[in-house]
């Protein structure tokens, strides 16, 4: 089958999917967009959690056929500018991650920062309490979450004070 989607603001089709294929194998291997990381393949761990239609979701968990003529971005989206003249700018979310250090083997990263974007669209100053609530679906094996926490932290303020 052929999929329309808009993809990070562009209009994308791809031919011959299969129709069990996941978006994740979509966005991956059909459309050239990598930032979606593929690890538990059942919705548990969050590393390929991506927007689709503003709401996020796994996107191992969702069928290629269900994003025909929808909206989906991804952590690669995130990022502001023109990439083909390599004027991307950072969202403050992810240059929040890179600041505080809680990038490390950076598999798990994708999925935090989407989880971390919205959560700051939603909450603009979250407390503790709720930035662990809404990063719980994310797994990491690599840090003890407290860096990830810090650049929650200070994503909230950067927007608060109205950088970028």
């Amino acid at each position: 089958m052929r999929v329309d989607v808009t993809v990070n603001g562009e209009r994308r089709q791809a031919d011959d999917v299969w129709e069990g294929e996941s978006l994740l194998f979509l966005l991956r291997e059909r459309l050239g967009l990598p930032g979606s990381k593929n690890a538990c393949e059942q919705g548990e761990c969050g590393s390929c959690t991506v927007y689709l239609d503003d709401v996020p979701v796994c996107a191992c968990l969702v069928a290629a056929g269900q994003v025909q003529d929808r909206e989906v971005r991804t952590v690669e989206g995130l990022a502001t500018g023109d990439p083909s003249a390599g004027a991307d700018a950072l969202d403050p979310v992810q240059e929040a991650f890179v600041e505080a250090g809680a990038v490390q083997c950076g598999f798990c990263t994708p999925g935090l920062v989407i989880a971390t974007h919205d959560l700051l669209n939603r909450v603009p100053r979250p407390s503790d309490p709720e930035i662990r609530e809404a990063l719980a679906g994310n797994l990491c094996r690599c840090t003890g979450y407290e860096k990830i926490l810090d650049a929650v932290r200070l994503a909230a303020a950067v927007r608060a004070d109205g950088r970028r």
